[in-house]
């Protein structure tokens, strides 16, 4: 039995914090489970916050110097967390900030500089984990299905709904395959915004809005759906392809809502409905959007899980800490099954103090 404790971190997209978890691993044989010991969220200071928020039009000495200011600060943060939980850490798993993901130009950019974490921590740690399968000619994304297949098999799908919703599954061939499927709170929190709200609690306004029949069909047919995994989306799809259409639209922000946690709904439960088995479950900040979650329910036979808390904020941030077991052990981490890669691979950097 050989055992690692291992700090995940893990930045997403819709910009709610710092996810930070603390995860004890044990490998028995070829098994392997985990215990989740500590996880904790922190807001970004507010000028970091903007500009995190605006990161894709700096310069490059502007990107440059911020990769090393969210460096620094996922590490001061981190040795603050460590103190206060007492617990003895091999090493630190980061994903990083996400700044521009262009697979087919070969592009993945994750910021916060690795080795300003490992000086703080004084702790080794593993980041740039996508790079790797891009050069390889896969899209970086999803790199959660390994931590699903390994962690989580007793569900037949597992689903994350942060900035943008994907899936992972085994196929009929026992492969594990993944996508993005559609956005998620990337387009809820921009409308949600545009009404001085940070995001649409529950789904509440988006449930008293209705749903425009024009927008949803013209959302539906966007092409992006007719192509089949892997695929991947990015911010700039986002602000290229959706962030117009709905810029375009005349309906009221309600209904706007309503109509793309509709379209959410439809996308992901066209994919779950495919899948051979029943239970589902789901992950991220959009499990908390109950109106998006009872759409999907009328739309599918599946058994719907939502798990505790922590799993459901924590389980990209857990898993990004196994990737860091496993790339430590130089193990294979990345799935060319899930990213179109030309092969399998051990990815991610390592930073040493």
């Amino acid at each position: 039995m050989i055992k690692h404790t291992v700090i995940g971190l893990m930045s997403g997209t819709s910009l709610d914090g710092l996810d930070i978890s603390a995860v004890e691993f044990i490998k028995k044989g070829h098994s392997w489970s985990f215990n989740l010991l500590k996880s904790k969220t922190i807001n970004y200071p507010k000028d970091l916050f903007l500009k995190l928020k605006k990161v894709t039009h700096l310069d490059g000495l502007q990107l440059s110097l911020l990769n090393i200011e969210l460096g620094a600060f996922f590490g001061q943060t981190t040795k603050s967390f460590i103190a206060d939980s007492n617990l003895k850490i091999d090493y630190i798993a980061s994903h990083g900030h996400t700044v521009f993901h262009q697979p087919n130009n070969k592009l993945t950019l994750q910021i916060g500089c690795g080795q300003e974490i490992a000086n703080a921590t004084n702790l080794p740690v593993v980041f740039d984990f996508r790079s790797k399968d891009v050069s390889l000619g896969g899209h970086g994304a999803p790199l959660v299905p390994v931590g699903d297949k390994f962690l989580f098999s007793k569900y037949h799908a597992c689903l994350n709904f942060g900035g943008i919703a994907n899936v992972s599954y085994d196929n009929n061939q026992k492969q594990r395959v993944a996508f993005d499927i559609c956005p998620f709170n990337i387009p809820l929190n921009y409308l949600a915004n545009q009404l001085e709200l940070k995001y649409d609690e529950s789904g509440n306004i988006a449930k008293s809005g209705k749903v425009n029949q024009q927008l949803l069909n013209q959302l539906n047919s966007i092409e992006f759906y007719n192509t089949h995994g892997p695929k991947s989306l990015g911010i700039e799809w986002f602000d290229a392809v959706l962030l117009p259409i709905l810029n375009d639209f005349n309906a009221s922000l309600e209904d706007e809502l309503c109509t793309v946690s509709h379209h959410i709904a439809i996308q992901v439960s066209n994919i779950i409905n495919q899948i051979n088995g029943d239970d589902i479950l789901i992950s991220g900040g959009g499990a908390y959007n109950k109106f998006v979650i009872d759409l999907i329910k009328t739309l599918t036979n599946k058994n719907i899980v939502i798990p505790d808390k922590e799993i459901i904020e924590f389980k990209e941030a857990l898993i990004f800490g196994f990737l860091g077991v496993l790339r430590m052990g130089n193990e294979i981490n990345v799935l060319s099954s899930v990213t179109g890669a030309s092969k399998n691979s051990s990815s991610g950097l390592i930073a040493y103090p």
